[in-house]
């Protein structure tokens, strides 16, 4: 080939490089994973570290099923203040506004206390209502106070969706209930399934609360391991490891989610 027939390659701009750039290297994710091996290294080298491995792993199931059952009650119920908080309504949107701030205005750990024992303890007891077991109730409270958060994500969601739509639905006859169900909505969790992602890591660190009423989750395991053998940084160190490894799965599926849903065609 001459030099009549070469193709010509324009210059870059100035300063641009097409070469490896230290800066775009996730340092924090590497960081975190070295973490998550070194956990897992001394788990499996070190005696001490693989008993309270094991002592620990027993509330895995446990604090997976709270935080899976504590997110579904959230969900549902949720939707539903959320609907009444932009409800025209007067009494509803009112009513909504009140359990919202009600809750978000008192301590998650407290709001536990009072929905699993003067509630449930007492109350309802009280007026012959049967007793669940405390993981039960430990469940329904985080669902009852994760529900005021994410009525406040379905009330955004719903309210992004542009009049546009909801009077394009109008002119084809669909009514209100319709339109919400067959047009708002589905955009709606669509647009909103990041924050919902973001309230199920919360929910999954703050399900360590009901240790406080010894359902044996994860936290609660590593206090009766350290309890009863004084290997408090080997137990806590593997706490640690666990809720890392749990919330930094949950974290990169969220993360793949949002870009997937930012790239046309999906």
């Amino acid at each position: 080939m001459d030099a009549m027939t070469q193709p010509v390659t324009e210059p870059g701009p100035p300063g641009a490089s097409t070469g490896f750039r230290w800066s775009g290297v996730p340092w924090w994710l590497i960081a975190l994973i070295a973490t998550i091996a070194f956990f897992a290294f001394k788990v499996v080298t070190d005696p001490e570290w693989r008993q309270a491995f094991d002592f620990i792993r027993r509330g895995l199931s446990m604090t997976l099923i709270i935080t899976a059952a504590g997110f579904v009650i959230a969900v549902v119920l949720g939707l539903i203040i959320g609907l009444a908080r932009i409800s025209k309504n007067v009494v509803l949107s009112n009513l909504a506004m009140y359990y919202i701030e009600f809750i978000r205005g008192v301590p998650v750990i407290v709001t536990i206390f009072m929905f699993s024992l003067v509630v449930w303890g007492q109350w309802l007891n009280d007026a012959g209502v049967p007793v669940p077991s405390q993981a039960i109730r430990a469940t329904m409270a985080l669902g009852f106070i994760y529900a005021a958060f994410i009525a406040e994500v379905f009330r955004a969601g719903i309210e992004s969706i542009s009049t546009g739509q909801r009077e394009a639905g109008e002119s084809v006859g669909l009514s209100k209930r319709d339109i919400l169900r067959f047009i708002v909505l589905p955009q709606a969790i669509r647009n909103i399934m990041p924050a919902l992602g973001n309230d199920l890591i919360a929910l999954l660190k703050d399900s360590s609360l009901v240790s406080i009423l010894a359902v044996r989750e994860l936290t609660q395991m590593t206090r009766l391991y350290t309890g009863s053998t004084f290997q408090f940084m080997n137990g806590y160190l593997v706490l640690t490891g666990f809720y890392l490894v749990l919330t930094l799965s949950l974290s990169l599926l969220l993360r793949w989610y949002e870009r997937r849903i930012q790239v046309p065609g999906h």
